[in-house]
């Protein structure tokens, strides 16, 4: 007879009987228990909700990034994160990983967080007022504060470029390409007071900028901070020349930003046909004419900065209501006393220029006046035999230059009474005042470096007498590309002042 053919005893299947009514019984109890352990909070360790998902279930309760697959914490609590400033890492994972105070089921208790929120994202996730208001507070001073008020700190990180990595710099400011030895006045930054001066940042430069363009307007010196700009902006993406004759222009193709300079020497009106006693071939300045070649291309302006005044101390004629009323370095004795000198020239042909940028009614940009850039000539003028030779650091204190006061004196007068004049446009005007900090720049102009010749003269000869050299325009790199940063905030904090 078959195995499957016989009958189990009676008493063997009332055993089987009672163990498996055991086994059924025991099975109940423990899904009860974990029933109920689910519907009053878990308090076994390591447990979630994943723990009871199938596999391929994701989306709800997703662990943070410090939390490992065994469900211990691999980094601090948020609350420790919080304590010692890192909100950044948590509002990451919330944008990645959903919301603290989204309307997604919690993981323990099956409710709605926007009914019952968890207690550590209400307590610690979300910022307090002292937070919020410390956060507004410094960003209030960060964009208030006096740039131009400080001191000059070593800098070891060293300059956005150098002078191999540019290939556009004027061979005159190419100090380190013409044979300068020292290297330091490159190592310093500036500090304003109750802020930070931002390193400039290139990329971000360009975004601000994105469709726009930026146009220095002036002399040599405004050429020496164009040059440092498109140097900076150099590294993170090479231009394309648009230029002409009339209008150096640069285009940025990844940002369609342009960068362009406009030469214009006096910012008003010039001539050298002979007007009343002034004979032809002095130069004329017609301080209260805007000058037309600038002035045409004003409307295609977004940002213009403008800086004048060097020249001046050249020699010209000024011409005011079509009556020479003084001049510089010529005046006939027969015409008597003169009504303008060279700096009260220059106060009135600042108001002028100004007014007239402000009121244009084309032009719906921000000017930007970069104050007068302090020379550091001792012992001579540019033509006189006056030199800068040997200076390698910023001074300790500024070297009152009475020429210089005076300039700068009735360039920001003039800048006043424009912004008077423009009435509700006077908005679109800005004052840039970097004369004073880089008074104590004498170490960063070219000096006798304004050549690669390599016989030039760098010292003083046997009689004294120094070398010809340039302390007026700047080495690049040096402080100039300093200019640019305080440029820089300038333009970000009035492009923020326009959005709100």
């Amino acid at each position: 007879m078959s195995l499957q053919g016989r009958k189990a005893p009676a008493g063997v299947t009332g055993v089987r009987r009672w163990l498996v009514t055991v086994v059924v019984s025991v099975l109940g109890l423990v899904l009860t228990l974990v029933v109920i352990s689910l519907s009053q909070g878990s308090s076994l360790p390591r447990t979630s909700l994943h723990d009871y998902l199938p596999a391929g279930v994701t989306g709800i309760g997703k662990r943070s990034s410090s939390e490992r697959a065994d469900g211990n914490s691999s980094g601090p609590a948020i609350g420790e994160e919080l304590s010692q400033g890192g909100r950044e890492p948590l509002v990451e994972q919330n944008g990645q990983g959903g919301d603290v105070n989204s309307s997604q089921t919690s993981a323990v208790t099956g409710k709605m967080d926007d009914n019952e929120p968890d207690p550590v994202a209400s307590s610690d996730a979300t910022p307090t007022p002292n937070e919020d208001t410390s956060h507004e507070s410094q960003k209030a001073e960060q964009d208030t504060c006096d740039l131009y008020r400080g001191e000059w700190v070593t800098d070891s990180s060293g300059p956005l470029y150098t002078n191999n990595s540019c290939p556009i710099i004027t061979q005159m400011q190419n100090c380190q390409g013409n044979g300068r030895p020292d290297k330091d006045y490159e190592n310093w930054r500036w500090k304003p007071e109750q802020c930070n001066l931002p390193r400039f940042d290139a990329r971000k430069f360009l975004e601000l900028m994105r469709g726009k363009t930026l146009a220095f307007v002036g002399d040599s010196v405004a050429r020496n901070q164009m040059e440092s700009l498109l140097c900076i902006l150099w590294q993170v993406d090479v231009p394309q020349n648009r230029g002409n004759k009339r209008m150096h222009k640069w285009l940025f193709k990844s940002t369609k930003t342009t960068i362009a300079r406009v030469w214009s020497s006096w910012l008003v009106h010039r001539s050298t046909e002979a007007v009343g006693i002034a004979p032809k071939g002095i130069d004329k300045v017609f301080l209260d004419i805007p000058d037309e070649t600038f002035m045409e291309f004003l409307p295609r302006f977004d940002v213009l900065v403008l800086s004048s005044g060097h020249w001046f101390a050249k020699r010209s004629a000024y011409i005011l209501n079509g009556n020479v009323v003084g001049g510089q370095l010529w005046w006939p004795r027969k015409a008597g006393k003169m009504q303008v000198n060279n700096v009260d020239a220059f106060g009135i042909s600042v108001e002028t220029c100004l007014t007239a940028v402000a009121t244009n009614p084309n032009f719906t940009g921000l000017a930007i006046v970069r104050t007068w850039s302090p020379d550091h000539y001792e012992g001579g003028a540019w033509n006189t035999g006056g030199s800068c030779t040997g200076k390698v650091k910023p001074l300790d204190e500024v070297v009152r230059n009475g020429f210089t006061d005076a300039m700068h004196e009735k360039q920001v007068a003039g800048f006043k009474k424009a912004v008077k004049n423009a009435g509700e446009h006077g908005s679109r005007l800005k004052l840039m005042d970097i004369t004073e900090p880089f008074a104590f720049r004498a170490d960063g102009h070219p000096g006798p470096y304004r050549s690669p010749d390599p016989n030039k003269k760098t010292q003083r000869g046997p009689d004294g007498k120094p070398p010809p050299q340039d302390c007026l325009h700047w080495c690049m790199p040096g402080p100039v590309d300093t200019w640019n940063e305080m440029l820089l905030e300038t333009i970000r904090r009035e492009f923020e002042r326009e959005r709100t």
